[in-house]
């Protein structure tokens, strides 16, 4: 019973916690009025997406709605806005082109469930410490790739099919740059000019509402020689599909799984950075672990009726609490609102020119890039440069699935790197002129070696870090360094976190190599978490109990009685 009610505390949704708190009155118009502006901002972006995704504006619409819902219902932020965003627009294009739109529900009912897995095993915290270099990387070029598909509509070229690659897309674009049509680059350009109008003059009121309420009006009552959301998709329903789901084809889920991972890990990413900002903002704190959870359930739940894949939006979630939400039901209330916005505009949403749209991408595909973080990253370390550029070319150039694993394996060995560069492995015989270099807080360490006395015939080295395989290496050639046996070797383990398997393994070899030398093997200052990984490893019963002390005093009185 108390595993379970440790459990239910853990992954309970923050609208339950807000339930079981008490909702109060003063909250409802709030969140209400929040629900609302929220929606506005939403159904411009929503249909925006989807397009850029390759598939039809409806299937933005449903994901928002769904989604949005289910994330705000079952999620860990109290502020969290979902629904479709840009970081998936340039895996579901490629899906979707390869694959249908069968490939594309696959992928997502593997995500999410890849999703809900992650936050069960716990990895909420872990998705946060991803490095920066490599969200930007994937991020700006998310960004030039998202701009990139938007030209054709920008400058209204009569295309039929468009490349998928990068480059053969910008050859393409230079080839029938002549055919472009010129009133609709000048409504895409005045869109623009009016969202940027907007942001500074009339922040209240969103430009993406503005421009695509503007362009219906224009097409409706000009009669502009351009393409239309209705030209180029048909009508949109006024209600969400019937639920269902697609046939299990194994073949099919076979090749998925690469892109289920790639789709678990870009919404792991960018929707515990909305709920990092989202706290920012508000001085709250998610459960990061819950909210894997919800944007799993969220996702299966945008496919079974007819939807793409969701995350929390950074910008959308901003803008919630910005409006004064207070509670997960204005995120709720976003979702209920756009369903009646599509029930009661439907008609007049597929007026809206695809030169418009187009408009809305660029301006988001420009807030996406954060250029001047990509900049300013070349001004760190060089390995931070290389991996930013690395990730930013794989998903330009080749391919968001490869960029994205390249980015996990790249980030892990820059975590390792990092890790190895500041554990340390040293000895006692340190000389007084580099005193200095070791810095204020060693000098005033009162159990610093340099205040002891050291039995003759005794090494005494310290281990400073966390002790894993990327640093196990550094004890095996100490004997060899030293040019003679000692009769006894203090090694101290009293900065060491954790250990792990290679470790315990390199401290074994170590130990069967100064049995073998006549050197007594004795460890000082071994922490509690440590010592239960040696004992359950069996190390102990190997060393003997007696050749373990936990502070630097006692191993250095039983290495002078060795002596006598």
């Amino acid at each position: 019973m108390n595993a379970l009610k440790k459990f239910w505390s853990e992954f309970a949704p923050k609208s339950f916690v807000v339930l079981k708190e008490g909702y109060k009155p003063s909250y409802l118009l709030p969140d209400f009025i929040s629900g609302i502006t929220v929606a506005v901002i939403a159904l411009p972006l929503a249909m925006a997406f989807a397009i850029a995704s390759g598939v039809g504006p409806e299937k933005g619409l449903y994901t928002a709605i769904v989604a949005g819902i289910l994330i705000s219902l079952l999620g860990g932020s109290r502020f969290q806005i979902g629904g479709p965003t840009g970081a998936f627009v340039v895996i579901i294009y490629d899906i979707v082109s390869r694959y249908g739109y069968d490939g594309l529900a696959m992928a997502t009912m593997i995500a999410g469930v890849l999703l809900v897995v992650m936050g069960f095993l716990r990895f909420g915290v872990v998705i946060k410490y991803i490095p920066y270099p490599v969200i930007t990387g994937f991020t700006t070029g998310i960004a030039l790739i998202i701009f990139t598909s938007q030209i054709k509509d920008f400058l209204g070229l009569n295309i039929e099919k468009v490349p998928a690659e990068f480059l053969p897309k910008w050859e393409l674009y230079f080839n029938h740059i002549g055919e472009s049509n010129l009133v609709n680059v000048a409504l895409a350009l005045l869109a623009i000019a009016i969202i940027l109008a907007a942001k500074r003059y009339t922040p209240k009121v969103p430009g993406p509402v503005i421009v695509v309420v503007l362009g219906a009006l224009a097409v409706t009552f000009f009669d502009l020689p351009v393409d239309t959301i209705e030209s180029r998709f048909g009508e949109i329903p006024q209600t969400l599909p019937s639920p269902s789901i697609i046939a299990f084809d194994f073949q099919l889920f076979k090749e998925m799984i690469p892109h289920g991972l790639t789709i678990a890990l870009l919404a792991a990413i960018e929707s515990l950075l909305s709920a990092v900002v989202a706290d920012g903002m508000t001085g709250r704190s998610h459960k990061s672990n819950t909210e894997l959870v919800g944007q799993g359930i969220a996702n299966i739940g945008s496919i079974i009726f007819g939807g793409i894949p969701a995350t929390g939006a950074i910008a959308r979630t901003a803008a919630n609490v910005k409006s004064g939400a207070k509670t997960p039901l204005a995120g709720i209330l976003h979702g209920v609102m756009i369903a009646l916005f599509m029930f009661l505009f439907a008609a007049w949403i597929i007026k809206v020119p695809m030169a418009v749209m187009a408009a809305i991408l660029i301006i988001v595909a420009w807030n996406m890039s954060e250029l001047h973080h990509f900049i300013h990253i070349f001004q760190g370390p060089r390995s931070d440069a290389a991996v930013l550029l690395i990730t930013f070319s794989l998903t330009v150039l080749v391919d968001l699935t490869v960029a994205v694993q390249v980015g996990v394996v790249l980030a892990s060995m820059l975590f390792i790197k990092r890790i190895v560069d500041v554990t340390q492995v040293s000895n006692s015989r340190i000389k007084l002129s580099e005193l200095d270099f070791q810095g204020e807080e060693w000098l005033d360490d009162p159990d610093r070696i340099t205040k002891k006395v050291i039995p003759e015939r005794t090494e005494v080295y310290e281990i400073d870090g966390p002790f894993f395989f990327g640093v196990a290496d550094r004890l095996k050639g100490v004997m060899d360094v030293l040019g003679y046996n000692p009769d006894v070797f203090i090694l101290r383990m009293r900065k060491v976190p954790v250990i792990d398997a290679s470790g315990m393994h390199a401290l074994e070899e170590f130990y069967l190599s100064c049995r073998a030398k006549g050197t007594r093997f004795i460890l000082s200052g071994v922490n509690p978490h440590v010592v239960g990984s040696l004992k359950k490893f069996g190390f102990f019963k190997l060393i003997g109990e007696e050749n373990v002390f936990d502070h630097i005093d006692k191993a250095l009185a039983a290495a002078k009685e060795n002596r006598s």
